[in-house]
């Protein structure tokens, strides 16, 4: 779990996102944000809430709390430096009214991270992990909600637009839905980025010149794919982050866009697929707790739902010896 070894012990080891380095307590020991901490505990801490499992990386312990749901964050001893991951929900994806239109995307939840003081004095802390949006049957999809952990907020994904005669624009969230498609006469915009630990914009749907497909949701390290013909725009992907185990890393990808002619995929494999017009399969919610869009919905004689978006998550990391 969270596996990162050090070539050197002088040396620096990389942040869990991307290369940034941070100087420990000792200049001359630069170490990860996330995976070695920063500075070093003031006294032993003592904590419950959520799914505790705990590991040794170069000689140091660490034990991680993961909420997959709301719940609270008790330290009754000791006080010192924890990091945290914190995602937002996840946009759902658009429904369809109409043959020939198809549903965006939904945008991928906000990502946050960073490091905070614990301590007996300030908790216990309320964690609010936040839920992903519905996908919806001839309408939009509903917006994720935010996750809000030690004073800190990942907001929610903007949902997937509508295809049909009044086909309609992604929504603005932590990334943004993709847009739908359907009989406006117009190409449809994705959703813009609002919010805290914001990603990218979703993606843009077709209109009734022959361009039915519709776009994907944004996610937190791409902007949603653009629909072309009748293909619908996949999902922008995730970011990866070192989670639980080191098979869980990708977090925050973005729900595809439908097609008339072919789906398109979710972003890293963890957002939704969409389901492609007369085809016969259901489009895909987001995987569980990544902060993924669902994937949107496309009309093949009969009213079909784009899918959910995924439920985010919040990890805390401190050292134990």
């Amino acid at each position: 779990m969270f596996r990162q070894d050090r070539t050197a012990p002088s040396k620096a080891v990389s942040t869990w996102k991307g290369r940034k380095d941070v100087a420990r307590s000792h200049p001359s020991t630069a170490v990860s944000d996330w995976l070695n901490g920063v500075g070093g505990a003031a006294a032993p801490i003592t904590a419950f809430g959520g799914i505790i499992t705990q590991y040794e990386d170069s000689g140091t312990t660490y034990r991680v709390h993961a909420f997959r749901g709301s719940g609270t964050f008790t330290v009754s001893a000791g006080s010192g430096d924890a990091t945290y991951l914190i995602v937002g929900g996840a946009g759902g994806g658009g429904g369809q009214s109409n043959a020939n239109t198809a549903g965006g995307g939904g945008g991928a939840g906000g990502v946050q991270t960073g490091t905070v003081t614990i301590d007996t004095a300030s908790s216990p802390y309320t964690i609010t992990v936040g839920t992903g949006g519905a996908g919806r049957q001839n309408n939009t999809g509903v917006a994720g909600v935010d996750s809000v952990a030690l004073g800190v907020t990942a907001s929610g994904g903007g949902y997937g637009g509508h295809g049909g005669y009044s086909s309609g624009n992604g929504g603005a969230g932590a990334s943004g839905g993709g847009g739908g498609s359907g009989y406006t006469g117009a190409t449809t915009s994705g959703g813009s980025t609002s919010g805290s630990g914001t990603g990218n914009a979703g993606g843009t749907g077709g209109n009734y010149t022959g361009d039915y497909s519709a776009g994907g949701g944004g996610g937190a390290g791409a902007v949603g794919g653009n629909h072309s013909g009748t293909t619908g725009g996949n999902g922008g992907a995730g970011a990866s982050y070192i989670g639980i185990t080191a098979t869980n890393k990708n977090y925050a990808g973005g729900g595809g866009g439908s097609g008339t002619g072919t789906q398109g995929t979710g972003g890293s494999s963890i957002g939704g697929d969409a389901r492609k017009g007369a085809s016969g399969s259901a489009a895909y919610g987001g995987v569980p707790n990544t902060g993924s869009g669902g994937g949107g919905g496309a009309y093949d004689g009969s009213l079909t739902i784009g899918a959910d978006g995924s439920a985010g998550i919040v990890l805390i990391r401190y050292e134990v010896a």
